[in-house]
């Protein structure tokens, strides 16, 4: 067994699978009923490296799956949406699970697992949402109205040719991921020299800049609030307790429908930021497994 300390992206084996035409990165690992780990923005398979052998041998067979846009998949011009990233998730479902599955995300993905459970409930036994994200752009409201005109500048200049182009190699240096790294990570030993090439690797694929761009300027998706009446699993909300992009307070909707009478389970993660699953993996992976045994 891979313990979560020794565990590195090399000793995940990854697959490809085709997608209406795209090449599609997965990994699976381990038997038992069917987890499916949806990673955050900028991330993939390789953010979920400290968590997927733990789970796998805690008695789960675990998919992992790096979206249409990031990591090894492939990054086409299109115009993407929340949508576009649920469909891929169901019919790679209906491809390689075929049973209720538990889905897990981590911002951005945690919010479309919570789409997943809430319009598929078919395919879904339930949710565990790390850090979810209020959605995939900001709402024009969500801002001040000084704020709403510099982002629509920003986004602008991210789609135009040459700016775009400019920014996007800017943000990508290892340097400049590394102090993004280190403004949302409270743990700042997991800031390694392996999660910074993880999420540098692939924005050197052709399309990346593109993508980067298409998905700055994105619609923002459904909103938490109108997704949580239409989910009939259980959920478990796990966040990190100090993150400076999606603050705890953002568990409060989750409390809200607890005392409804939903099934959810809310579990504050002290000391870690917004990747608590990387931050903290052992803490985190033990409550996975407790909630799911439970």
């Amino acid at each position: 067994m891979i313990t979560p300390q020794l565990a590195s992206t090399a000793s995940i084996e990854k697959q490809i699978w085709h997608w209406q035409g795209y090449k599609i990165q997965y990994t699976v690992m381990g038997e038992g009923n069917p987890l499916m780990l949806v990673h955050g923005f900028g991330a993939s398979i390789g953010h979920w490296r400290k968590n997927i052998p733990a789970l796998a041998a805690g008695g789960y067979r675990v998919f992992a799956i790096d979206l249409l846009g990031f990591g090894g998949s492939d990054k086409p011009a299109l115009n993407y949406t929340m949508e576009v990233w649920q469909e891929l998730l169901k019919d790679f479902w209906t491809e390689h699970i075929q049973k209720p599955t538990v889905f897990v995300g981590n911002s951005i993905g945690a919010l479309l697992s919570l789409m997943t459970v809430a319009n598929h409930p078919e395919i879904a036994a339930g949710g565990i949402l790390i850090n979810c994200a209020g959605g995939l752009s900001h709402r024009p409201h969500e801002l001040n109205p000084p704020l709403r005109v510099v982002m629509s500048a920003f986004n602008r200049l991210v789609r135009s040719q040459i700016t775009g182009k400019i920014i996007f190699n800017r943000v990508r240096q290892k340097p400049q991921i590394r102090r993004t790294l280190l403004q949302v990570y409270r743990n700042r030993e997991a800031v390694t020299d392996e999660l910074v090439d993880i999420l540098h690797a692939p924005s050197c694929d052709p399309g990346a800049q593109q993508v980067f761009a298409s998905i700055l300027a994105a619609p923002p998706g459904p909103t938490i609030a109108e997704l949580l009446p239409n989910v009939q699993h259980p959920l478990l909300v796990i966040w990190g307790a100090d993150d400076p992009w999606t603050p705890i307070t953002g568990a409060k909707i989750f409390q809200q429908v607890k005392e409804k009478g939903h099934n959810v389970e809310i579990v504050p993660i002290p000391n870690a930021g917004h990747c608590p699953h990387d931050e903290v993996p052992e803490l985190v992976n033990k409550q996975i497994l407790e909630w799911l045994n439970s």
